[in-house]
């Protein structure tokens, strides 16, 4: 019962953030309730591959399979909404955006220019190196798991606007 509350939260954040997004993208009305359901759904699916008592998976898998849950729930929307299946996987998969890693590649990227010695540059391109190849992995998973839905129902998901 004490994940219940993080998830929540979790969820909540996610989905306020993939309807911000959805505005600035200029999705349609519409579409803003099952953007911020799709990013909630798969933003904790992720949380609890990840943190969840049974399952402690790394983050490049968990998104990866989160990415696939939002992108066959994209698909499957679109159609009874009648809005294209990426104004709904965009925005949902942006909360699950690697930016920690990200940030941490830059900050270990500036700290290996101003380095006094050679221990410490060894150290922070170490830092750049690893979160600069997680952030990319990550990046590479979302997009991955999000396409697939797309290709192998495509049928379904081609149909949203006909």
């Amino acid at each position: 019962m004490e994940i219940f509350i993080p998830l929540l939260k979790d969820a909540l954040l996610a989905a306020i953030a993939a309807i911000g997004f959805g505005v600035i993208s200029r999705i349609p009305r519409r579409a803003y309730v099952w953007c911020g359901l799709i990013a909630a759904i798969g933003h904790s699916l992720r949380y609890l591959l990840m943190q969840g008592p049974w399952c402690q998976m790394h983050i490049l898998g968990a998104t990866a399979i989160a990415a696939f849950v939002i992108g066959t729930l994209a698909v499957f929307v679109s159609p009874r909404v009648k809005t294209p299946a990426e104004a709904y996987l965009f925005p949902s998969l942006l909360p699950m955006i690697p930016g920690i890693y990200a940030y941490k590649s830059f900050g270990a990227a500036v700290m290996c220019l101003f380095g006094d010695n050679q221990t410490s540059f060894d150290f922070y391109f170490y830092q750049f190196a690893e979160n600069g190849m997680i952030c990319i992995a990550i990046v590479f998973a979302m997009v991955i798991g999000a396409t697939i839905p797309i290709f192998t129902f495509k049928s379904t998901a081609f149909t949203a606007t006909r």
